[in-house]
């Protein structure tokens, strides 16, 4: 059997031609793929920053916004916290790092009523910083019985938490934004919280206002004497 003369294969350039334009679209195809997956990761991680800034926030929004101005007659549940308090002093005690407040939970919580929050950076059980929540109820337990304080972790890896309080200045009476919040009998007006992540993503500042803080300076006064009469 003999072949026409015009039939014969591929020469070696067209085959190296074709490999060549094959492996240009296979790293076409895997780069793509590359772009596609690390921009998938970003979006994922920037959802899950989107959350944790969500869940921080909407806690200081459900309970310190409704902080009570209460007074404590017990003394801290921590014998070495920074807020470690005498007899009657005021519930709500906020330093640079650290804050201490009494709001409620609602009568559907399985810990119902007024609770006592203490909220600082501290290093959890992986020995990483985190914000830890210590709740307690805020009214004495029965006789021979003790409240064991709940503790949790808001959020992990902090590298810095930073408070600072604004309200009336008892001296002057003038209202500007202080570092501490300690010994006084009202809440702050406002409380600005600043949080720094190990991986330095950036959190905004969050500024809560405090309800029971809105009181009339001649209300405010009123209720001052009441207490240094009952005092």
């Amino acid at each position: 059997m003999k072949f026409g003369k015009d039939l014969r294969g591929f020469t070696l350039i067209e085959v190296m031609l074709a490999m060549t334009l094959l492996s240009i679209i296979m790293i076409l195809l895997t780069s793509a793929l590359t772009i596609s997956a690390q921009s998938w990761d970003v979006g994922e991680d920037k959802i899950a920053q989107a959350d944790e800034i969500a869940l921080v926030y909407n806690f200081f929004q459900r309970h310190l916004v409704s902080a009570r101005p209460l007074w404590q007659d017990v003394p801290a549940t921590d014998p070495e916290s920074s807020l470690q308090d005498s007899p009657r002093t005021f519930s709500f005690q906020g330093s640079s790092s650290s804050l201490q407040f009494v709001s409620a939970f609602p009568a559907s919580a399985a810990r119902a009523g007024l609770q006592l929050f203490t909220i600082e950076k501290a290093q959890s059980q992986d020995r990483e910083n985190a914000i830890i929540v210590t709740i307690i109820p805020f009214f004495p337990a029965a006789e021979g019985a003790v409240w064991e304080p709940e503790h949790e972790i808001l959020i992990d890896r902090v590298r810095s938490f930073e408070l600072a309080y604004f309200g009336r200045d008892d001296e002057s009476g003038t209202r500007f934004w202080h570092d501490d919040w300690l010994d006084r009998k009202t809440l702050p007006s406002l409380v600005s919280i600043r949080i720094t992540r190990d991986d330095e993503a950036f959190w905004p500042e969050m500024v809560i206002a405090v309800k029971s803080a809105e009181m009339p300076l001649e209300q405010e006064q009123q209720l001052q004497q009441l207490e240094a009469s009952i005092e």
